[in-house]
């Protein structure tokens, strides 16, 4: 069996992502990142999530990204709640971490070479959120491009694939996915501010996409919410 390394961030669609992975035949090493991020529970939920799933290895990185701010997830900035439809799919949220999705692709990216392998996954959503500029399909060609200009296995011939399967799909639809392949959602953390006792907000972005998605793929979410 080939290896994939595949970015594990512990929420809905990295569940998802991994278990695509799976079933497509690969040995998963699932790589996740305690970087600071106020939501951190969802490390525990990547470890669950990973040990269900079947990965191969799972590695945790230790960066800080607070040392830059920037973000709601990061510093000492408001997660924005109960916003419409409309205000988030305005701009660039707040919760949009600086570099985030390059900075972990390229730790993905050397873990890969080191173990020969030529195939990354990640979770990343054009459709249902817009707003980040690191989740969209150009900025996925841009960094397979740099991935096989910038190793030694590319030069050598080795082309790096980066697959995001859930790139052109509705969170409803990654839900149904992810339920024929046997995801356990009840392991998954999306909420971007927790409660101290663990439990959802329920009103943050990621929550209100997570309790709508649920609704559209017609089944019960089944993690608990304060809200």
């Amino acid at each position: 069996m080939k290896r994939a390394v595949v970015l594990l961030s512990g929420g809905l669609d990295s569940a998802t992502v991994l278990a695509i992975c799976r079933a497509a035949g690969f040995q998963a090493c699932a790589l996740s990142f305690r970087y600071g991020q106020r939501h951190g529970r969802e490390i525990a939920a990547a470890q669950k999530i990973a040990r269900s799933l079947g990965a191969e290895e799972h590695r945790i990185i230790e960066i800080d990204l607070r040392l830059f701010g920037g973000s709601a997830l990061t510093a000492e900035i408001a997660v924005p709640k109960t916003r419409s439809k409309a205000e988030m799919a305005s701009g660039i949220p707040i919760t949009y971490v600086p570099a985030r999705n390059t900075i972990f692709l390229s730790y993905a990216l050397a873990w890969a070479e080191v173990l020969e392998s030529t195939d990354i996954f990640l979770g990343v959503n054009a459709v249902d959120y817009s707003g980040y500029p690191d989740c969209r399909p150009e900025f996925i060609r841009a960094f397979e491009q740099l991935a096989n200009l910038a190793t030694r296995a590319g030069v050598e011939g080795k082309r790096c694939t980066v697959h995001a399967p859930l790139l052109e799909l509705s969170k409803a639809e990654i839900i149904r996915r992810g339920l024929s392949l046997g995801v356990d959602y009840s392991l998954t953390h999306s909420c971007y501010d927790p409660k101290a006792d663990g439990l959802a907000c329920g009103v943050c972005d990621s929550c209100q996409l997570r309790r709508k998605g649920f609704r559209e793929a017609g089944s019960a979410d089944p993690i608990r919410y304060a809200k």
